[in-house]
């Protein structure tokens, strides 16, 4: 067991989804072209000024309110002031003073236990560009420079890289919930600052703060949690205590490791004052009250239903809350009037299978959940058997069309009782040794009574009904 006890503190950082960028009015989209979605006012040429985006005020206000934040009577910004290459100004516009939101708090689930994270706050701020760096020339896209970014700062309450990767993976499903952002890693849309230190197990006295800067994907924020806790663990163990300082670092992904950038101060003087350009307004109540009223069923309420209500397994639930996709389009099903466990079964069973499969989304899947109805209620009527639900579900998804152009008696299910135990007496009178073999104590020979019935009817005959026809026949 470790002396030690690990203390995290986390900094995400999240694009927001908005026809605009956040001060103006280039495209706020994802694009592989650079320099595109640019404008006068991102690249600070004089005599342009920024005007806020209220979409993006709204969905800033939105997260405050979902995390349980309180939020300030005013609305203002701060210049935050340091060179770099990707802030044509030569700063930021951010929030520093008056967060729109503070104080706040979810519940997230780790490995069987819930544990409630603490908001310290969340501003909303302008990215930065984005720079690619090569042996001999560095280049800059300014496609995100402007574009809306919340940041939100936990309190130092996370203590394992499980719980970190639990509270990302959280809040990026409450942002897509919610519409305030795409969440997208692949895009770059998320990245994480990652404070940790340690502690003598039993302390209160925190340790030295490391920070590392940018990491870009969950599992490095799993990884680098792990390697600055063995790290910094490792010096205090070799009693090398004055090598652990206050410094800033960054994850290299091909070693694994974490680096060294730069020392850091307790504080550092960005020389924060109010942004003079965009003029301070006090937030109206009215609109507060609109906007948490359009708080949508979040993912956690969503598990909880599916759970409590409609009988699934947290298995499942935890499954069909990964996407919102995954989750409206269960929720379609049931609306549909859909079994419930059918429906999480078949979306969790086949057609997330499929989506992996194809690498689509279900955006692209063709099978609606009106069309799957079309087999289920087949299914549920006896008309097809499993098997033949499944073949139809691929052929559909084969050809694009409707399930029902592949439903017809041709391969109707054979639930005649009449018809089922014609057929029966026929394959028993053919097959006397091992009738006389089952009823001498073979009775795994039922099998093949079953298999025989089936390559009879070419799969069609309803296997409940036959098993209780050869049931009947063979043990009387």
């Amino acid at each position: 067991m470790s002396k030690y006890k690990a203390v995290i503190g986390l900094e995400m950082h999240c694009e927001m989804k908005s026809n605009t960028k956040v001060f103006s009015s280039a495209r706020n989209e994802f694009s592989e072209l650079a320099n595109i979605n640019v404008r006068p006012v991102d690249m600070a040429f004089p005599g342009t000024l920024p005007v806020l985006n209220k979409e993006c005020v709204r969905k800033a206000i939105l997260a405050s309110l979902i995390l349980g934040c309180e939020l300030p009577e005013y609305m203002y910004f701060d210049r935050k002031n340091y060179y770099y290459p990707d802030l044509p100004k030569g700063y930021q516009i951010t929030q520093m003073h008056d967060p729109v939101g503070i104080n706040g708090s979810i519940t997230i689930d780790c490995e069987g236990k819930e544990k409630i994270i603490k908001i310290h706050d969340i501003h909303l701020e302008e990215d930065a560009a984005s720079m690619d760096h090569f042996s001999d020339v560095s280049l800059i896209n300014y496609n995100r420079a402007g574009v809306p970014l919340l940041e939100l700062v936990t309190e130092p309450c996370l203590s394992s890289a499980e719980e970190a990767v639990a509270f990302l993976e959280e809040m990026r499903k409450i942002y897509q919930y919610a519409d305030i952002s795409e969440a997208d890693t692949k895009k770059g849309q998320i990245r994480c600052d990652v404070n940790v230190s340690i502690m003598d197990e039993g302390s209160t006295e925190l340790g030295t703060k490391v920070e590392v800067k940018n990491v870009n994907s969950f599992g490095n924020v799993f990884d680098t949690i792990n390697y600055e806790i063995e790290r910094q663990s490792k010096l205090k163990d070799e009693g090398r205590y004055d090598e652990v300082v206050q410094e800033t670092r960054r994850f290299d992904e091909e070693t694994g490791t974490t680096i060294r950038m730069r020392t850091k101060a307790d504080a550092i003087d960005y020389k924060y004052f109010v942004e003079p350009n965009i003029p301070k307004y006090k937030i109206d109540k009215t609109w507060v009250e609109e906007i948490r009223k359009s708080i949508p069923e979040l993912p956690r309420e969503r598990k909880l239903k599916y759970i409590n209500e409609y009988g699934l397994s947290e298995y499942d639930a935890n499954i069909i809350i990964k996407t919102k996709d995954y989750a409206d389009y269960y929720e379609e099903c049931i609306s549909l009037g859909i079994d419930k466990k059918q429906a999480a079964n078949y979306l969790i069973v086949n057609i997330i299978a499929y989506l992996n499969k194809e690498a689509i989304s279900l955006k692209d899947f063709y099978l609606k959940p009106i069309y799957l109805k079309q087999i289920l209620d087949e299914l549920e009527k006896g008309t097809i058997s499993s098997k033949q639900a499944k073949e139809i579900f691929n052929k559909s998804l084969e050809e694009q069309k409707e399930p029902k152009v592949f439903i017809s008696k041709d391969n109707n299910q054979i639930s005649d009782i009449n018809t089922l135990n014609n057929i029966i007496d026929n394959i028993i009178s053919n097959n006397i040794n091992q009738v006389n073999a089952y009823k001498s104590g073979k009775t795994n020979l039922f099998d093949y009574f079953v298999g025989q019935v089936m390559k009879e009817t070419k799969g069609k005959a309803n296997p409940t009904i036959t098993k209780e026809i050869l049931k009947d026949k063979l043990d009387n």
